[in-house]
């Protein structure tokens, strides 16, 4: 498949084009778009001048030549089946994931990324359950006991990019994107409550330290470790014990801890420090109440903060010299698109523990 070939393919998915409208809109026929977008025919200047125009992309775009690499193996979805994230829905997330790593190698041409942290590779057929694995990465993150105060921090400082998302609308809360070469990056629904991101969060990084291949338990699996990870047993046991759990107990533990109420409850079940009967009567409360899609904005804590990508960006403008312009040209976008893309909060980062971005000479 050729370079160009891949690139329209790209540009159209992006889009959220069917390749119908697509050469309807370029005006040409659907085999003919076909392929150009397999390799099997070259298209000409005139062509990829009119897909610039359709696709909103500058013409530089198609001259990238570069691996784009199919959908992700995990695609977290949010609290409907996996089954709402539509065909169409996935190759426009997938197009951007492609996108952002593009940029990323760029960026990473002009910092070093230094991790002060590692993460570990513990398959979870060889390393014991999910639980077993939140303790040691825990451990090796050198976490004490109780809450954990910057999830993001952690995972940032051990080599993983975490970035924010609309996802073009799916209904997806997150989805890990690893491309031989280049560290993790994580992308999360910037249009989540706090808790959610970041039981997001644990939940991606379940996937990046225990599953190297697809299984069918791996998202329970994943869950599992996010639970273990921001509320590990002894802890959270010790939190409840001589407590009758009830939904104010639940609200009060919950901007302690950083988890939603229901991640609460259901940890509470799964360690059997309640019963069943208990579990169904506050789930029916929760529900009766609206919460399962919103709890309580005012038991609403602030996003953790992400700094790596805002810090590489902010190195190229401010240190490196580029302006807003050349930025978005060093994987073409339109300016307006880069911006849209990134946020472009280049604020000056936060002063807690990260990794090290140095500018290369």
């Amino acid at each position: 498949m050729s370079a160009v070939g891949d690139m329209l393919r790209l540009a159209r998915q992006r889009k959220g084009f069917t390749q119908k409208y697509a050469s309807e809109r370029l005006g040409i026929v659907q085999p003919v778009l076909s392929r150009y977008e397999n390799g099997i025919s070259e298209p000409d200047d005139a062509l990829l001048m009119k897909a610039a125009q359709v696709y909103e992309v500058p013409t530089e775009f198609f001259q990238i030549k570069e691996t784009v690499y199919g959908p992700p193996v995990s695609v977290h979805p949010m609290t409907r089946a996996k089954a709402d994230v539509t065909g169409r829905e996935l190759d426009m997330v997938t197009a951007e994931l492609n996108l952002r790593v593009m940029h990323i190698r760029r960026f990473l041409e002009g910092v070093d990324f230094e991790p002060s942290r590692s993460f570990p590779f513990l398959d979870v057929e060889e390393n014991g359950s999910p639980e077993r694995i939140a303790g040691i990465v825990r451990a090796h993150w050198g976490i004490g006991s109780g809450p954990l105060k910057n999830l993001t921090g952690y995972v940032e400082s051990a080599g993983i990019i975490v970035g924010m998302s609309d996802f073009s609308g799916a209904s997806i809360s997150g989805i890990t994107f690893k491309v031989p070469g280049q560290p993790p990056l994580v992308l999360l629904n910037k249009s989540h409550p706090a808790d959610r991101l970041r039981f997001t969060l644990a939940h991606e990084l379940g996937h990046i330290v225990m599953h190297r291949f697809p299984t069918p338990a791996m998202e329970d699996e994943a869950n599992q470790f996010a639970s273990a990870l921001l509320m590990p047993e002894r802890d959270i046991r010790a939190a409840f014990t001589g407590r009758k759990v009830t939904l104010q107990l639940l609200a009060s533990l919950k901007p302690e801890w950083k988890v939603a109420m229901q991640a609460l409850l259901v940890r509470v079940k799964a360690l059997n420090i309640i019963d069943g009967n208990q579990a169904r009567y506050l789930w029916q409360q929760i529900s009766s109440r609206g919460w399962r899609l919103r709890e309580p904005p005012e038991l609403d804590f602030p996003q953790e903060d992400t700094v790596v990508l805002k810090s590489m960006i902010k190195a190229h403008l401010s240190e490196l010299g580029y302006s807003l312009k050349e930025l978005a040209s060093i994987v073409p976008l339109r300016e307006g698109d880069f911006v849209s893309m990134y946020g472009l909060e280049v604020d000056a980062p936060s002063k807690r523990a990260m990794p090290k971005l140095r500018i290369i000479s």
